[in-house]
This record gives structure tokens, C-alpha cells and sequence, in this order.
């Protein structure tokens, strides 16, 4: 009697269990393969959205006319004369470039429209006595040589920062060096990133709070 009893309660046991493993087959570990799927778009299109608003944050901006194209464009208008800066930046809402450049007796200024390359405006003065002669054009002629572009230096800065926005590019020299100086602008403040303009080598962090 007792074994039958035994006997029973094991069965019932048994019929129990094979109920709640049919009614839960996830919970078993047996999901088909549709869920499986399902599960598996959800997680990357999650992943997906999260890249999005990272790379939204980090968007690099791209211009038309390149660096290189700025430089011809000033070169073919003032001939003979050697760059020694470039700043790229708006003027209502427009991005140009200002490219400035001198030969042994004068100074010379052309803007250059970053979206269509054309000549925006130009200017030019005399220079200094003790700067005539060739003597700025020596000293702070920029080494144009194996540039990094605007959208390369760019991803450089973006990568010393958290967020915001490059709003300004500037070419100069300093102790024979040839830099970019990108300006980096979020809600809260500033960042200059001087970035070595051939070799994307970052100087120097410079934060405005």
C-alpha cells in the first residue's frame, strides 16, 4: 500500500512539472527561433540608436572647398607670395576662408568662400619697414607641406573632448611649428586643441570656462 501511495504522489509530481515546462518553454531555456531573432533586433537596433546619438555628438563638419583648394584659389590671385595664416570661421551663418600672405614688401588678405570658392574680398598694405626685405615672409611662412584636412584634424580634437561642436580652424606657426588651433564650443565652455598640421600630434589643450 505504501509503495503504491509512493508510486502516486511521484507521478503526480512528474505530470506537475512536464505541465509548467510546456506552459514556459523560455523559462526551459527552449525559445524558438522567432523570439530568438526578435530579441536579437531589439538589442542592435538599441545598439544601433546609441551609435547614432554618439556620432550625432560628434559630428565632423565638411566643407566644398577643401584646405588645399582655399590655398590655390589665394594663390592664384595673389601670385608670388608666401601664406602665413588661415582661419576658417562663419560670418553670418557663411564659413570662410581668410587666407593672409605676404611677399618682401607688402601683406596681403583674401577671403575665399568655403562653399563655392569664390574670391569674397581682398586686401593688401605695406609692411613695416623692418619687416620688409623678406623678413616676415621668412619668419612666419607656414610649412604647407602634407596637410592634415579640416575634417582629419577635426576627429583629432573631437577625441580630446566629451561633446560639443568645432566651430573655428586656424593655420599658424609658432617656434617653426605649423598647427592647426580647432575650437571646440559645448554649453558650458571653450576648448582649443592645437593639433601638429602634419603630423596630428596634439600640443596643447587649452579650456575656457
Amino acid at each position: 500500500m505504501k509503495k503504491i501511495l509512493l508510486y502516486s504522489a511521484t507521478l503526480a509530481l512528474a505530470l506537475v512539472f512536464a505541465g509548467c515546462t510546456a506552459e514556459n518553454p523560455i523559462s526551459s531555456g527552449n525559445s524558438t527561433p522567432g523570439e530568438t531573432v526578435n530579441s536579437s533586433v531589439t538589442e542592435t537596433s538599441g545598439t544601433e540608436a546609441g551609435t547614432t546619438e554618439t556620432a550625432a555628438q560628434t559630428e565632423v563638419p565638411t566643407f566644398t572647398v577643401s584646405v588645399e583648394e582655399a590655398i590655390q584659389a589665394y594663390q592664384d590671385t595673389v601670385p608670388d607670395s608666401d601664406i602665413i595664416s588661415i582661419e576658417l570661421d562663419s560670418s553670418f551663418g557663411n564659413y570662410f576662408y581668410k587666407i593672409e600672405g605676404v611677399d618682401d614688401n607688402k601683406e596681403y588678405e583674401v577671403s575665399v568662400d568655403a562653399e563655392t570658392k569664390e574670391i569674397k574680398g581682398s586686401r593688401e598694405e605695406t609692411l613695416d619697414r623692418d619687416e620688409q626685405n623678406g623678413v616676415k615672409r621668412q619668419e612666419d611662412q607656414l610649412d604647407l607641406t602634407d596637410l592634415l584636412s579640416i575634417e582629419e584634424v577635426t576627429e583629432v580634437a573631437m577625441n580630446e573632448v566629451s561633446g560639443g561642436q568645432a566651430t573655428d580652424w586656424d593655420l599658424e606657426k609658432e617656434m617653426n611649428v605649423t598647427y592647426w588651433d580647432v575650437q571646440i564650443e559645448d554649453a558650458s565652455k571653450e576648448t582649443n586643441i592645437k593639433i601638429h598640421a602634419q603630423t596630428g600630434e596634439v600640443l596643447e589643450v587649452e579650456v575656457d570656462d
